[in-house]
């Protein structure tokens, strides 16, 4: 039984509704507005266009010829096998009944359609149970994918070249009797032939070589043209000439944990911090430009004899313009061929697969223009979805933050948590030299009483950082300070402590560093939720590598879903934002920014590009995008 139906415009004006009482639209009001806030207005649609929230589940249909939404809402106890044939049913109707109103955009007329709508409800609810009716038949063995592969398909061949070679050599012995695996043998003897000769011919080619040396002995050899690749050059990587600045053993005596004269401030990163951060630029030469784009663009024909060239992500598809209605056939080669450059940018292959699934339906029934392609209206829509994916959907300014908790007498906490080795640690001292520059006092509470090393990795950040500033010192006191108890100790008590302290020593921001933890390892994710259960900080921030593809949607997941479960809370604090490190060793290849922010619906606030206190900027959205589709 349908409890709610509603056609509705992707403007947000209702055409027409259904309610079995007057009391549903209290029920399914706020799951109509979830599903158009997260699903429809976030690009997020896919193909089996279903979204369930508590009890309730709701069905949806796209039409992007008339910029309209169908919905229909139930229990979600409820197995209704018909509602699939209903939508495509109603929506057919409504379409054809009202065609030239819809054209003209005539949204604020009268449509009756409630004769309609119970006929077509009729009609579907006896087709329902007709085919629960039908017995289920399992499918034949030759009706299956399995029984199409053939054993040849699943040979492994070493070489593109011999391809040909290889098939008329395998016709030719099965026309003769020969096995399979007899194939393989006599295959692998005609290499080690082949093999020989080529070796032969090797010799005599370089004892001819060593005769043509000998007569041209005079003649000097001419440099080539092309120059030889020169090694990549890494920043502080450090050289021959770096040995003696490098060489910390001749002031070892000195060398005293609780002294600071032995550190040298430098001074020239002071300052470079100041207001908010600045956003990351990558240099890629992206094929998203609308200059010269067409030009690229080839016919299947062109592509099978240029396997070997470099070409765009959509070269193929130049022969798919002028259609009148987009349909999911059309754009199925497209959309392949992009899932696949998307996964080999790092994006986690499910990740990818929705991604294209949410192009598909807000593309599909679309009319193109005379001079528009398949290929770059997919391209124009993926590159709006992504970048409306990594646009925060809240504005994130922990500065403006920290200034009003300063006004209301208490810190601004942030924790900080992740797996083992994404460097928590490194990027938590980047952000603390950042609030140290905009003249806010930080208290970092060493709450990783796990790893070896941990407290005294933050004391020597404490250290450096407090020597960069001496200056910005608070009534004698300095700006940075480092709360620890050792090691063995109760992770949520230091916090806890730690925060206290720093109301009382008017301290701005609190920094909680936590230790590293596997998503699946449970002991420590329980204690990762007491700690952010029992301290309520205002922000709890996900420290992510760069690097990861589908391990990223792993980790995310769990470590929301450990927040969720072991909290035993109706209103779990989960992950607010995302630290995504290591950015400076991917190049162009920035899925996990797409993956991460597409699992938690969070922004990415922080990422670190390298390894000094300078090295931490803000997202670029467009930047990401344009070197995700490079």
């Amino acid at each position: 039984m349908l409890d709610l139906f509603t056609i509705f415009s992707k403007g947000g004006i209702v055409l027409w509704c259904f309610q079995s009482t007057s009391q549903i639209s209290q029920l399914f009001v706020p799951s109509v507005n979830s599903l158009i806030k997260t699903i429809i207005l976030q690009e997020r649609t896919g193909s089996n266009n279903n979204y369930t929230q508590d009890s309730l589940s709701l069905k949806y249909r796209l039409d992007n010829e008339f910029d309209l939404v169908f919905v229909i809402a139930f229990q979600k106890i409820l197995q209704l096998s018909y509602v699939d044939k209903f939508l495509d049913d109603i929506q057919l109707e409504f379409r054809d009944k009202y065609k030239n109103d819809l054209s003209r955009k005539n949204y604020f007329m009268n449509f009756e359609f409630t004769r309609n709508f119970h006929e077509v409800l009729k009609s579907a609810e006896e087709w329902g149970k007709i085919q629960a009716n039908i017995p289920k038949q399992m499918r034949s063995y030759n009706e299956s994918i399995k029984s199409k592969k053939t054993v040849a398909s699943m040979i492994e061949k070493k070489g593109e070249n011999d391809k040909e070679n290889k098939k008329n050599g395998k016709v030719e012995l099965q026309k003769n009797g020969i096995s399979d695996v007899q194939q393989n043998i006599v295959t692998f003897n005609d290499e080690d032939i082949i093999a020989q000769n080529r070796f032969k011919m090797a010799q005599k080619m370089g004892a001819m070589n060593s005769c043509k040396l000998k007569k041209n002995k005079d003649k000097t050899l001419k440099p080539s043209p092309k120059a030889a690749k020169q090694p990549r050059t890494w920043p502080l990587g450090g050289n021959v000439k770096d040995v003696s600045s490098l060489d910390y053993t001749k002031d070892k005596a000195n060398n005293n944990p609780d002294s600071e004269q032995n550190i040298e401030a430098n001074n020239e990163i002071v300052g470079q911090m100041e207001g908010n951060i600045k956003d990351i630029e990558i240099e890629s030469d992206s094929e998203i430009e609308d200059s010269g784009e067409e030009e690229k663009f080839e016919t299947a024909a062109d592509r099978k004899k240029k396997n070997d060239e470099k070409k765009s992500v959509f070269s193929m598809f130049k022969g798919l313009v002028g259609r009148k209605n987009l349909t999911a056939s059309d754009m199925d080669p497209v959309l392949e061929k992009l899932r696949e450059h998307l996964a080999s940018k790092n994006v986690a292959i499910e990740i990818a697969t929705k991604l294209c699934d949410s192009v598909s339906s807000k593309l599909d029934g679309k009319v193109l223009g005379s001079f528009e392609s398949v290929a770059s209206t997919v391209k124009t829509t993926m590159i709006e979805s992504l970048v409306q994916i990594l646009s925060p959907k809240r504005r994130v300014d922990i500065l403006r933050d920290a200034m009003t908790a300063k006004q209301n007498d208490k810190p601004y906490v942030i924790t900080f948590c992740g797996v083992n080795g994404v460097g928590k640690s490194t990027n938590l001292a980047k952000i603390c030299f950042w609030l140290i520059e905009n003249n806010l006092r930080v208290l970092i509470a060493a709450c990783d009483t796990f790893r070896a090393g941990a407290v005294e990795q933050l004391r020597t950040h404490t250290k450096h950082l407090n020597a960069l500033h001496p200056a910005k010192r608070h009534n004698n006191q300095q700006m940075v300070q480092l709360y620890e108890k050792g090691y063995g100790k109760d992770a949520a008590g230091i916090a806890n402590e730690a925060i206290n302290y720093a109301k009382e020593a008017k301290y701005d921001v609190v920094l909680v560093d936590t230790a590293g933890r596997m998503q699946d390892n449970e002991p420590l994710m329980r204690a990762l939720t007491k700690l952010i259960k029992v301290n309520e900080p205002d922000m709890v921030l996900f420290v992510g590598e760069a690097l990861v593809g589908n391990e990223a949607v792993d980790q995310l997941v769990k470590f929301n879903q450990a927040l969720a479960d072991y909290s035993s809370s109706e209103n779990p604090h989960l992950i607010d934002g995302i630290v995504l490190t290591k950015f400076d060793t991917i190049d162009d290849k920035v899925g996990a920014a797409i993956s991460m922010t597409y699992i938690t619906g969070q922004p990415i606030v922080f990422v670190g590009t390298g390894q000094t206190y300078t090295d931490l900027k803000s997202l670029n959205a467009k930047a990401v995008v344009a070197a995700l589709m490079k």
